[in-house]
């Protein structure tokens, strides 16, 4: 299979992965035969990029760092909580679900069930979904990286228990702001400015109302805009001030906040978001923690469309967890246009004269 822009799949191509409702469930399946119609549909859903099935790529099995149940499981979850919330007029100073901690222990488990499962450690996040879904899989993508991370910093088992609890809720605030200003494409005033970055604070009162929640995982809510330099909100703290849970989690939130589509932006590539990561390193956030994050993710994750130096076209079969930069490349066009008499793979660690030059 491949992944392809949405403006580059034609009539006929079948999708090779479903594409998510924001509860989780299933929009659009695995097989179905794309038509204009639908194609024009998913665009103005805000879905970017599509799995499609392709003879040239069989074989290329990108593997979702989580299974797909517990991948719904937690998206249910976030779907059902944020919605009560929503509904209620006032939740400051309240229990809004008092089995809130319980819930979320619960899917948090399964989902480290499944990354401590894994055979490697570079998290591939290949979920496709509609833009009415971003909220609800964006938590649970932060709560993926953030417990990869709390992983490799050797965190027990309370530690990842606390630090994966308040990085799936770390948002949870943002279910007081208006979802017109959620989905606005123009620059929001000072005033609504103000009214979105409350986010923090009022998810903190949520999840400190909680009897089964703790502390230090309402402070993600709190803290994940701090920044490292003291120019982040609500509290301007500064380097070691800020919670390293919630440091964990604003890295997190940025990395898959890049890499999604956004009513007023692109999605960017991974590559691109490591690059501005680092640039941020002990300005925005601690440099070392950004080293190990960035440790753990595909830059160039399995099934993507790239463009090669040489003009040739190729789609990213495997990469060597050592050189994350250098994947192994399956060539589907060549420079002039062509297609290969037979499918080929070009493994850039041993060309050094060949690199990637776009996505597509």
């Amino acid at each position: 299979m491949r992944r392809l822009h949405i403006a580059s799949v034609q009539a006929g191509d079948r999708l090779a992965r479903p594409i998510l409702r924001e509860n989780g469930h299933v929009l659009l399946g695995q097989g179905v035969e794309l038509n204009a119609r639908f194609i024009q549909r998913l665009q103005d859903m805000g879905v970017d990029t599509v799995f499609i099935e392709d003879r040239a790529t069989e074989g290329i099995e990108p593997e979702d760092t989580l299974r797909d149940e517990t991948r719904k499981q937690a998206v249910d979850a976030m779907y059902k909580t944020m919605n009560g919330i929503m509904d209620l007029p006032s939740t400051r100073g309240r229990a809004i679900a008092p089995e809130m901690g319980r819930t979320f222990r619960s899917v948090f488990g399964s989902i480290m069930q499944d990354l401590v499962g894994r055979k490697d450690v570079l998290v591939n996040l290949t979920q496709i979904q509609t833009a009415d879904a971003y909220l609800f899989q964006h938590s649970v993508n932060v709560a993926v990286l953030a417990g990869i991370m709390g992983i490799a910093k050797g965190y027990n088992r309370n530690q990842l228990e606390d630090l994966g609890i308040g990085a799936m809720l770390f948002d949870i605030g943002m279910t007081k702001v208006p979802q017109e200003l959620l989905n606005r494409k123009a620059a929001l005033t000072p005033e609504e400015k103000k009214l979105v970055q409350r986010h923090t604070t009022d998810g903190f009162d949520i999840l400190r109302s909680q009897h089964d929640i703790s502390l230090l995982s309402a402070h993600c809510a709190l803290q994940h805009h701090e920044r490292y330099d003291g120019s982040g909100y609500p509290r301007g703290l500064r380097d070691s001030e800020i919670h390293e849970y919630a440091q964990i989690v604003g890295i997190a939130d940025v990395y898959d906040a890049l890499t999604s589509p956004r009513a007023y932006r692109q999605r960017h590539t991974p590559a691109e978001a490591i690059e501005f990561l680092f640039a941020a390193g002990n300005s925005l956030f601690d440099l070392e923690l950004i080293r190990l994050f960035c440790k753990h993710i595909s830059i160039y994750p399995l099934a993507t469309t790239v463009v090669l130096n040489t003009g040739q076209v190729g789609v990213v079969s495997a990469n060597d967890p050592l050189a994350l930069h250098r994947p192994t490349i399956r060539i589907v066009t060549e420079a002039d246009g062509s297609k290969p008499r037979s499918s080929y793979d070009i493994d850039l660690k041993n060309q050094l004269h060949l690199m990637i030059v776009k996505e597509i």
